[in-house]
């Protein structure tokens, strides 16, 4: 979520500030900036969702695991949907909603691709993209009831050591700059009035939590956690 600013990365101070730009290459829509580039790839994602993996998937586990019955996810924060991948691979009818236009035809992109790709087919067939502000999103298109869960995951920095996903998130903080405290609220607000069954938050691991909301559990992990909210099991008191 957030406006597009044009911020230079302190990490790249020679480089222009220009903002990146959309260039299709290989068959694949892809965002450039100062010699970078990402595109929405699924198929780096099979590798986690075979073997028994996905269970394993602390996402996947904050969400409630994988089960038989037919459970509805709405991802406020989507980027390039891959958290939103391991959800649809685990069964979740997932519902994405994307704020920034070059970020949002990244992943309609990578899901008319995936379509295509007998590997990726059926998983995508489960995931559909609404481009907006999330917070000022009175309905989800699709959705009929409230979902099982709500997935937050909101920009914050420095949150991963792979070279790969510091060159990707570098190039999405450009776009969409890391949530405010103020953007934070707004954002579990329009959580809480979807009136899901839970909310699921993805934090870097010594950060405190979103918003101020205390959460009732919390999957933790090296570089990442997870804060999950259960509204209505009447532990969440509300905003700290």
């Amino acid at each position: 979520m957030g406006k597009r600013k044009n911020v230079a990365d302190p990490g790249q101070a020679d480089v222009s500030p220009e903002r990146p730009s959309l260039v299709r290459r290989g068959g694949s829509l892809c965002l450039e900036w100062g010699g970078m580039s990402v595109c929405a790839d699924f198929s780096r994602l099979l590798q986690r969702t075979r073997n028994g993996r996905l269970g394993g998937e602390a996402a996947v586990k904050a969400a409630g695991g994988i089960k038989k019955e037919p459970r509805t996810a709405v991802d406020m924060t989507a980027g390039l949907g891959e958290d939103a991948f391991l959800l649809a691979a685990a069964g979740f009818t997932v519902y994405m909603i994307e704020a920034d236009r070059d970020i949002a035809s990244l992943l309609r992109d990578g899901l008319e691709r995936a379509s295509a790709d007998p590997e990726l087919r059926e998983t995508v067939s489960r995931m559909s993209l609404t481009e907006g502000d999330s917070t000022l999103i009175e309905t989800v298109p699709g959705l009929q009831s409230p979902p099982d869960v709500v997935y937050l995951d909101p920009m914050f920095p420095q949150r991963r050591k792979s070279g790969f996903v510091k060159k990707k998130l570098r190039l999405m903080a450009l776009l969409e700059p890391p949530c405010t405290d103020e953007g934070a609220v707004r954002l579990l607000r329009a959580a809480l009035a979807l009136r899901p069954g839970r909310i699921v938050i993805k934090r870097p691991s010594g950060g405190p939590p979103l918003g101020g909301a205390r959460p009732d559990f919390s999957i933790p992990g090296d570089v990442i956690r997870y804060d999950v909210l259960v509204p209505g099991d009447g532990k969440f008191t509300g905003f700290s």
